[in-house]
């Protein structure tokens, strides 16, 4: 006995579609954000304004290079999975066996 794939509508793909989309942007959200620190620590920072001169070190989490590629990988993933999921089915034989 051999099971049949289940075929889902266009509808029903995009709506994977756009949901995996949603999870990896999640997903790299978390990635790229650990490790780094943010947040309200209830004193003021001890330097003033030396961002805005482009004389700051970089501090905390992965660096923009790396969360990038991250970012790039996330994308191809879901570029990939998406093609996978809306590609159109394969057309059936419909030769006929009479002739």
């Amino acid at each position: 006995m051999r099971m049949q794939r289940r075929q889902f509508n266009v509808a029903q793909r995009l709506v994977v579609v756009f949901g995996l989309g949603a999870v990896l942007y999640l997903v790299g959200g978390w990635a790229t954000s650990l490790d780094s620190f943010s947040g309200w620590v209830g004193y003021a920072p001890l330097r003033q304004g030396s961002a805005a001169y482009g004389t700051t070190t970089f501090i905390g989490g992965f660096h923009p290079w790396v969360r990038f590629i991250i970012w790039l990988v996330l994308i191809a993933v879901w570029v990939g999975l998406s093609l996978t999921l809306l590609r159109s089915p394969p057309l059936a034989d419909t030769s006929d066996e009479s002739s």
